[in-house]
C-alpha cells in the first residue's frame, strides 16, 4: 500500500506536467515568507536565563533582585594588568579617565564608582596583592541592547586610548605594558554576540563546500553534487522564514548556537535523504528507459525508508522538548519542524529536479540500460564502456559478516567496548566562559581576575533565609565552620521583609571547581539546620549556586529524555519492521554506538586536543542527535534486508542489502560526519565538542555498526530476527519460490 502510495505520489510532484508546478510552488513558498516573515538570524534571543524559574539559584537572585537590588545597574569591569605591577602614572591615567566619565557619561552609563575622588595611593591599594591587576566598574542601564553596548564600548576604547596615550597596548597578555580587557556582564554579553555575528554565513559556506566537495570525490559528478544542494537549500528557505515567523511570536526561542547546529543538521541529513532517493533512481535507471518509471520505481523502492527515517528523526528531536534546561527544550521545535520539511522536500523537490534533468544529473558516468547502450553503440559505431559494479566491496564485507558472525561480533564489541570504557573518565564543565576561545577579551579579563585575586572573589556565594522570627545570627560562624569557606560577610536584612536575611560568602577555592559545585547542597544544609531543617526557606544563589542548578536540571533532563527517546524508537521500529527481536538488537547497537563516541570523543578532545573537560550539555546533545540520525542507517539497511528476504534464503538476504546499501549508507556516512566536523571549527567550544563527538558516532555507525555488528547479529539470530512478523515464519525455499513467482 505504501509503495503504490509513494508511486502515485511520484507522479503527482514529478510527472511530465507537475514537475515543474513542484519547484514553482516551493520557490512561490521562500518569496512569499521572506517578503512578510523575518528570517530566524534575526530573531536569536540573547537571554542567558537557561534554568526554569523554580530552581533555588533561580529564586535567590529574584530574592536579591527585590530584597537586596542596589539598583546601581548591569556592570561592565574594566580589568587593568601590568605585568612587574601597576604604576602610578596607571592610576593616574585610569583616575582621569572616570573624571571625564563623570564630566561626560556614556550613553546608557547610570553609575560609577567615585575614583576621581579618592587619593591615587588609595586606588592603587585596591589593586590585587601581587600589585599587578585592577577591577574598576561602569555600570549600565538594565534593558540596553548589544546592539547599543558595540557602540557604547567602542566609545569608551576611544576614551580610553585618548586618556592613555601610549601607556595602553593592545598586544598579547604576556607583552609588556598596561592592558585593559572588558569583562563583567556587559563585556561577555558583546564578545558573545561578536563570536557569532558572521558564525551563520562561515558555517553555512562550510558546510556547504564540505557537502560539494564529498559529493564530487564519491560520486565524481558536478551536477549530481549540486542536486542535494539545490534540493537542501530549497527547503532551507521555507525554513528559516518560517521560524522566525514562529520565534517573533513568541512562540519558539532561537539563539546562535541551535541556528548552528540546526544548518549542519538540515545539510547533513537532508542531502542523505537525497542520497537515499539519487542512489536508488541511479539503479533504476539501469534496467529502466523512461525516466518517470524509473523515479517511480526508485520512489517506491526507498521513499518509505525516507518516511521511517525523517519521522523517527522528527520524533526523536521532539523528545527535547521534553527538558526543563533551556539549551535542550529551545531545540525541540525547530530542530523537529526543520527535519520535517526536509523529509517533504526529499519526496517532492529532489523528485521534481531529477525528473527536469534525468539522467543528464549523472554526468560523465550516465545510467543506461543495456539496450540504451547498445542503441549508442551503433550510433556511434565503436564500443562503449559498461558501467562497472559499484557494490565489490560491499559483497565481501556481506560473506564475511555471514560466514563468520560470531567473529565480527566478538571483535566489534571488544572495540566498541574499549572506546565506551573512558566514558566513566570523562570529565565535564558548565561554566559559560569555559565555552569560550582564550583570546576573548571578556575571557582574558576574566583570567586577569582568577589569577591575581583571591579564588573566591571572583564568584561569591549568597546565603538566603527567611529566619520567620527565629533569631539566627549565629549562623555565620557555623558558616565559617566550612572547610572550602574563607570568609563571610555580615548578615543584611531585606528591605522590604526584615525576616528576610543574606550572608555573602567568599571561598577558599575556585568557586567554577567541582568542589565548590558540590559544597552548595552541604551550604544550604547548614543554613537549613539553623531553622531546625526547614530547607524550604533557604536558598543558596550566585555562580557557584547556577552550575549545581544547571548540573541538576541537565542530570533530570538526561534521565528523562534518554529512556523516552528510545522507548519512542522501540515503539516506531516495531511498527515498521514488525519485529520486537530486531526492535532490541538495532537499539542496542544505537546505544553502544553511541557510549563508544562518547568514549572516543574523550581520547581526541582530552588526550590529543589538550581539553581538560568537555561541557555538561554534550552527553544528551549527543545521544539525541546519534540516536536519531544513527537509526536512519539501521531502518534502510533492514528495510533493504527485509525485502530481499522475501525472496531469498535469508544469508543471501542480509549478504546482498549489505552489498547494495554499503556505498550509499558510506557515503551519506561520510557527508553527515563531514557536516557536523565543520562546527569544529566554531570558536565555541560547546560547538566544537558536539561536532566532534558526533561526527566521530556517526563514522562509527556506518564503519562498524551498520555494515558489521548489525547484519552479524541478524546472522546468528536468523529468522527468529523477524519475530514476530510474517517473515519469521518464511523458510528459505518459500522465499525461492516466491522469488520463481515474481519472475
Amino acid at each position: 500500500m505504501v509503495k503504490n502510495f509513494l508511486k502515485s505520489w511520484s507522479g503527482l510532484v514529478a510527472g511530465s506536467k507537475t514537475r515543474w508546478l513542484t519547484l514553482f510552488i516551493w520557490i512561490l513558498l521562500i518569496g512569499v515568507f521572506s517578503l512578510i516573515w523575518p528570517q530566524v538570524n534575526d530573531e536569536e534571543t540573547t537571554d542567558q536565563q537557561l534554568l526554569p524559574d523554580d530552581m533555588m539559584s533561580v529564586q535567590a537572585m529574584e530574592i536579591v533582585e527585590q530584597e537586596f537590588a542596589d539598583d546601581s545597574g548591569t556592570p561592565l569591569l574594566l580589568v587593568w594588568y601590568r605585568d612587574g605591577g601597576l604604576e602610578m602614572e596607571d592610576m593616574k591615567m585610569i583616575q582621569g579617565l572616570y573624571k571625564e566619565l563623570d564630566a561626560e557619561p556614556l550613553a546608557k552609563q547610570k553609575m560609577i564608582p567615585p575614583f576621581s575622588e579618592v587619593p591615587v595611593e588609595a586606588l592603587l591599594g585596591s589593586a590585587s596583592e601581587d600589585g599587578e591587576a585592577l577591577t574598576t566598574p561602569v555600570f549600565f542601564e538594565k534593558g540596553t541592547t548589544t546592539d547599543e553596548y558595540n557602540t557604547i564600548l567602542e566609545d569608551l576604547r576611544l576614551l580610553i586610548e585618548d586618556s592613555a596615550s601610549e601607556r595602553i597596548t593592545q598586544k598579547e597578555l604576556d607583552e609588556s605594558g598596561l592592558h585593559v580587557r572588558f569583562s563583567g556582564p556587559v563585556g561577555i554579553q558583546t564578545d558573545t554576540v561578536s563570536l557569532f555575528s558572521n558564525a551563520d554565513f562561515t558555517l553555512l559556506l562550510g558546510t556547504v563546500v564540505i557537502v560539494f566537495a564529498l559529493l564530487i570525490i564519491l560520486y565524481r559528478s558536478p551536477i549530481l553534487a549540486l542536486v542535494p544542494l539545490v534540493a537542501v537549500g530549497i527547503a532551507y528557505g521555507v525554513i528559516s522564514p518560517l521560524l522566525g515567523f514562529l520565534a517573533s511570536k513568541g512562540w519558539i526561542e532561537v539563539d546562535a548556537q541551535a541556528i548552528s547546529i540546526m544548518t549542519v543538521l538540515l545539510f547533513g541529513a537532508g542531502t542523505d535523504y537525497c542520497l537515499f532517493l539519487i542512489s536508488r533512481y541511479r539503479d533504476e535507471l539501469r534496467y529502466e528507459r523512461d525516466k518517470y518509471t524509473a523515479l517511480k520505481n526508485a520512489m517506491s523502492g526507498v521513499g518509505g525508508a525516507i518516511m521511517m527515517s525523517s519521522s523517527s528523526t522528527v520524533i526523536g528531536l521532539l523528545s527535547l522538548a521534553l527538558g526543563v534546561y533551556a539549551s535542550y527544550h529551545r531545540f525541540a521545535i525547530p530542530f523537529s519542524l526543520s527535519i520535517f520539511l526536509m523529509g517533504i522536500a526529499a519526496l517532492s523537490v529532489l523528485p521534481a529536479i531529477l525528473a527536469l534533468i534525468g539522467r543528464f544529473a549523472f554526468i560523465p558516468f550516465v545510467p543506461r540500460p543495456e539496450e540504451m547502450i547498445q542503441e549508442l553503440e551503433e550510433k556511434k559505431g565503436k564500443k562503449l564502456r559498461r558501467p562497472r559494479e559499484t557494490n565489490r566491496f560491499g559483497k565481501k564485507i556481506g560473506e564475511v559478516v555471514t560466514n563468520r558472525p560470531w567473529t565480527v561480533i566478538l571483535i566489534t564489541l571488544v572495540v566498541l567496548g574499549g572506546l565506551a570504557a573512558f566514558v566513566p573518565k570523562i570529565q565535564y564543565t558548565y561554566a559559560l566562559l569555559d565555552s569560550f576561545p582564550d583570546d576573548m577579551p571578556s575571557k582574558e579579563g576574566f583570567t586577569i581576575i582568577s589569577d591575581h585575586y583571591p579564588p573566591g572573589e571572583i564568584a561569591p556565594i549568597e546565603v538566603i533565609v527567611d529566619a520567620d522570627g527565629e533569631e539566627i545570627g549565629y549562623l555565620k560562624e557555623e558558616l565559617e565552620d566550612h572547610p572550602y569557606v574563607e570568609v563571610v560577610s555580615d548578615m543584611v536584612e531585606g528591605a522590604e521583609n526584615s525576616e528576610i536575611k543574606k550572608w555573602k560568602i567568599t571561598l577558599s577555592i575556585d568557586p567554577y571547581s567541582a568542589e565548590a559545585v558540590e559544597s552548595i547542597p552541604e551550604i544550604k544544609e547548614i543554613a537549613a539546620g539553623a531553622l531546625g531543617g526547614a530547607d524550604d526557606r533557604v536558598w543558596v544563589g550566585g555562580e557557584t549556586a547556577t552550575l549545581y542548578d544547571t548540573d541538576q536540571a541537565t542530570s533530570r533532563d538526561q534521565s528523562v529524555i534518554m529512556p523516552v527517546l528510545l522507548l519512542i524508537l522501540a515503539v516506531m521500529l516495531v511498527i515498521f519492521l514488525r519485529s520486537f527481536v530486531a526492535m532490541a538488537y538495532l537499539l542496542f547497537t544505537v546505544i553502544i554506538s553511541y557510549a563508544s563516541a562518547l568514549g572516543l570523543g574523550w581520547i581526541v578532545l582530552h588526550y590529543i586536543f589538550d581539553v581538560s573537560a568537555i561541557q555538561g550539555l554534550i552527553p544528551l546533545y549527543s545521544f539525541v542527535f546519534l540516536v536519531a540520525l544513527g537509526i536512519d542507517y539501521n531502518i534502510f539497511l533492514v528495510s533493504s534486508l527485509w525485502d530481499y528476504r522475501k525472496t531469498m534464503p535469508l544469508k543471501n538476504a542480509i549478504s546482498r542489502s549489505v552489498a547494495v546499501t554499503g556505498g550509499v549508507i558510506s557515503s551519506a556516512g561520510l557527508i553527515l560526519a563531514g557536516t557536523f566536523a565543520v562546527l569544529a571549527t566554531m570558536p565555541f567550544d560547546v560547538l566544537v565538542h558536539f561536532g566532534t563527538i558526533t561526527a566521530i558516532g556517526i563514522l562509527l555507525d556506518t564503519f562498524i555498526v551498520r555494515p558489521l555488528l548489525v547484519p552479524a547479529i541478524t546472522s546468528v539470530l536468523g529468522r527468529f530476527s523477524f519475530w514476530p512478523g510474517k517473515l519469521w515464519k518464511l523458510k528459505d525455499d518459500e522465499a525461492l519460490n516466491e522469488r520463481s513467482r515474481n519472475e
